[in-house]
């Protein structure tokens, strides 16, 4: 999932013509966190995706939408490493988008 986000990042960047520098400084994170972030190694937060979508000029749904195209979880893989762990990472996801959604909401009733 991580890359999915991370590639349509990216792709998005680069359409900008923004450099992982020019991003990276206007987030306030190093170039080599955003890197991971595009990569997929690193997990993102819905914060820095706000920040990210902001920036590029998208809004967060138009980053996001590659999850709807692309299936989260690969049913009756025949790879069970990982899988659990992936799982993990997602609910680890979501619990966090969550609180930073209803955070962004009670801003906006303000």
């Amino acid at each position: 999932m991580n890359e999915l986000l991370g590639n349509r990042i990216k792709s998005i960047r680069s359409a900008r013509h923004f450099t992982q520098e020019q991003i990276a400084d206007q987030i306030g994170i190093s170039r080599q966190k955003y890197a991971r972030i595009e990569s997929g190694t690193n997990n993102i937060t819905l914060e820095l995706l706000s920040k990210i979508a902001k920036i590029l000029d998208v809004s967060v749904g138009d980053i996001t939408k590659v999850l709807d195209e692309t299936p989260a979880v690969e049913y009756r893989s025949t790879e069970a490493d990982g899988s659990s762990e992936k799982i993990f990472e997602m609910i680890d996801l979501f619990y966090a988008n969550k609180h930073l959604y209803e955070k962004l909401q009670q801003n906006y009733n303000e």
